[in-house]
C-alpha cells in the first residue's frame, strides 16, 4: 500500500479554503497548474511510500502510540507559499496557540520515527514545513499573483484531535487531471488515554 500519516482538515475549514480556490483558479496563469481536489486536502506528516501489507499493522499501532503521545492542538490554513519556483503552490498553517506549531512538527517526528521503526526507507530527514499542497506544475511557473491572493488569507481555527493513516491510491486511467483517490486506513485519537 502507498500509505502516508497525515491531520485532515475539518469540512468548515476545506468549504473556505475552496472558495479561496475557486478565486486563485482565475487569476492568470493558472491554468499551467494541476489543481488538487478538495476530497484530497491534507496536511502531509510523513509520507511512506509503498508498505508491505505485513508492516502495516506495526505502523498502524505505532502511529497510534505517537498520536496518544500528543496533546490535541489548534491549527488554521493561513497564508500560502511555493516550493521549486513555482511548481508547488501550497497554503501555510498557523497555529492558534503558542505551542501548537511546534506540537504538529512534533507529532510529524513522530509519525516519521513511527515509520522508520517499521523498517520503512524515509530518506534524508528535512526540517518539517507544515502546508496543504493546492495545485502543481511540471515546469517553473511565475505565481507571484496566487502567492499575493493568499497573503490575506485564513481559515477558522480548529482543534486537531487526530492523526490518520491514509492510503494513497494513484490513477491508473490514463486520463489526464485525473486525481489519486484517498482513503483513510485509521484514525489514531491524540492524547488518548491507554
Amino acid at each position: 500500500m502507498r500509505l502516508f500519516a497525515a491531520v485532515l482538515p475539518p469540512e468548515g475549514v476545506t468549504a473556505s479554503l475552496a472558495d479561496e480556490v475557486a478565486a486563485l483558479r482565475g487569476l492568470p496563469g493558472a491554468e499551467g497548474l494541476r489543481w488538487t481536489g478538495h476530497p484530497g486536502w491534507h496536511l502531509t506528516l510523513a509520507f511512506y511510500g509503498e508498505v508491505d501489507d505485513d508492516a502495516v499493522p506495526d505502523l498502524s499501532a505505532r502511529l497510534e502510540r505517537a498520536a496518544r503521545r500528543t496533546a490535541p492542538f489548534g491549527l488554521a490554513l493561513r497564508g500560502g507559499g511555493q516550493f521549486g519556483r513555482g511548481r508547488v503552490l501550497w497554503a501555510g498553517v498557523a497555529g492558534t496557540g503558542g505551542g501548537d506549531l511546534p506540537a504538529l512538527r512534533l507529532l510529524a517526528g513522530r509519525a516519521e520515527a513511527a515509520g522508520r521503526r517499521v523498517g520503512v526507507p524515509m530518506g534524508e530527514h528535512r526540517r518539517y514545513t507544515p502546508h496543504l499542497t493546492l495545485a502543481r506544475s511540471r515546469e517553473p511557473l511565475d505565481i507571484r499573483p496566487h502567492l499575493t491572493l493568499l497573503d490575506g488569507f485564513t481559515t477558522p481555527a480548529w482543534t486537531v484531535t487526530d492523526l490518520a493513516l491514509v492510503r494513497s491510491n494513484l490513477p491508473d486511467s490514463g486520463v489526464p487531471g485525473e486525481q489519486p483517490r484517498y482513503e483513510t486506513v485509521a484514525r489514531s485519537p491524540l492524547g488518548a488515554s491507554g
